[in-house]
Formats: structure tokens, sequence, C-alpha cells
């Protein structure tokens, strides 16, 4: 750690700028879109004046960081700063070593892979800490404050910059072409978010719940939480089984639940993102990834 601060995050911090930077570069200032936020302003001055996205991004981004020095954690704020110097040092690398990525015959796949690599870059960027700078900290100051998702608070900022780019350097079609990237990219900023990894979570009410939780433990190694449960109909009080299982174990889950109780209620939901022994860690308690 270097005050404070983990290696971990500054790498993968640095690696999303990267993947960040590589799609601005090779996508939108390759094929003319635009893109919300601060940084669909450096791409409209881009293409207005040909102003260098990697500087107007560090001038721009001077008073947000002063706010987000207010509004942030130190942490956070130094997370930051190391994510919008390593995208502007990205966006001067990819110009100076651009290659051409000839799609301007299929702007809808532009589209799809501009907003697919700013949404990994991003994403990775959240994940572990830090921001790019400019609207990234105003949406982790309301994702903190007041709930909203990164992805949606990034998204309303974002129309309202390109709603600005089409009436200003963009024709129709490519600011359209631009809302369908920015759309992508805010699916994949939340999916990265909530976490790559989808389990399921199983609620099951059984009279042989006593049964169906043993052959859990045994068939599958998984552990299964007993809630006190009351029916409001009949007011008969039965035990409630909770259980996360892999995806792949869903099918297994089922037929464990069927073959003791085939009357059993079962409830399945996906859960995008799961802490604990079988999952992160081992039975010894120990990191698994580390």
């Amino acid at each position: 750690m270097i005050f404070g601060l983990k290696m971990k995050n500054i790498l993968f911090i640095i690696i999303g700028a990267a993947i960040f930077s590589f799609g601005i570069v090779h996508f939108n200032m390759q094929h003319n879109l635009g893109e919300g936020g601060f940084t669909g302003i450096t791409l409209i001055l881009y293409f207005a004046f040909k102003w260098d996205p990697a500087i107007t991004n560090i001038v721009l981004n001077i008073p947000i960081l002063l706010i987000g020095w207010k509004f942030l954690g130190r942490n956070t704020l130094f997370y930051t700063i190391i994510g919008t110097l390593s995208v502007s040092l990205f966006l001067s690398i990819f110009q100076y070593y651009e290659y051409e990525i000839h799609l301007e015959q299929d702007m809808f796949l532009v589209a799809l892979f501009a907003g697919v690599f700013i949404g990994v870059g991003l994403g990775i960027v959240f994940r572990y800490g830090g921001t790019t700078g400019g609207v990234d900290i105003i949406a982790r100051i309301v994702h903190k404050y007041i709930g909203w998702s990164m992805g949606k608070t990034m998204f309303i900022f974002d129309f309202v910059v390109i709603v600005t780019s089409i009436f200003t350097i963009l024709e129709l079609d490519q600011g359209m072409y631009t809302l369908v990237a920015v759309y992508v990219g805010a699916r994949v900023i939340d999916f990265i978010q909530e976490g790559a990894y989808s389990a399921r979570g199983a609620t099951i009410i059984s009279s042989k719940s006593d049964a169906i939780a043993k052959k859990i433990m045994n068939d599958m190694d998984r552990g299964v939480t007993v809630l006190d449960g009351r029916g409001s109909f009949t007011g008969e009080k039965r035990d409630v089984l909770y259980c996360v299982v892999g995806r792949n174990e869903i099918v297994k889950l089922k037929s464990i639940i069927n073959a003791i109780d085939p009357q059993a209620f079962v409830a399945v939901g996906t859960v995008h993102d799961v802490l604990g022994e079988g999952f992160t860690l081992d039975e010894n308690k120990n990191p698994i990834n580390d």
C-alpha cells in the first residue's frame, strides 16, 4: 500500500482507463460519435476546433476535482486523480499510435463496440474505487447520497450533452448512434458494478425442509439458512430455507427439492454479487482469489 492506496486498485484503475481511452479514440473519434459528460464536451471541442482531448480532459476536470476533494474521501480522490491522468495519458498514446478500424459501413457495430469499451473501462475504474473525473465524480456523489446507480446518473448527464452535440457538431444519425453507445455503456457499467458473477438465490418452503436442507448440504456442499415463516392465510408456522448456488448448480438444486417434495414452493432469483464462503472465501475463510 502507498499512502493507504492499494496497488491492486491502482493497477486496475489504470487498466480501466486504458480500455476506456482505446474506445474513445478508435470508435468515437474515428467514426464521429459523441459521448456524454465531460468526455462528450472534450469531443465537441475536438470535432469543432481540433483541440486535443487529452489536454482538455485535464483542464475541464480541475474544478470538478476541487469539488471531489470536498465531497469524496482522500483515497477516492487520489484514485480519481490517477484515473483522470491515466485517461489523458492513454488518449495521447492511442492518438499517436492509432490503429485504423474501418467500420464506416456498419455504424451500429461501431456504437456497440464504443459502448462496450467505454462501459468496461469505466466499470473497472468504478469497481476499484476510482473515477475518471467529470461526471464520474458527480455520479459517485449521487450514488453515495441518493442511491442512484452510477449508470443511471451518467445516462441523464450524457443525454443532455449528446443533445447539445446534435445541435452543434453531430448529424442526426450520428447522434442516434451515440445514444445507442451511451445506453450500452451504462448497462455494462451497472453489470460490472453489480458483479460479473451471477449466482442464483433460492427460497424454499416445504413441509420436509429438514430433509431438503440436509440433502443440499451433503450433495452440493452449499450452506442453507433456515428462517421462521408463517402462512398469512392458515397461520401455520413453517421453516423457510434460503440457499445461494452457482448458476450451473440450479438444475441440481431443483432436482433435489423435487425428489424429496414435489409440492414444495420454490422461488429462484438472480444474485449479482456474492461474498462469503464457497464464493469468495474457502472453507478456512481465506480469500479464494488472492
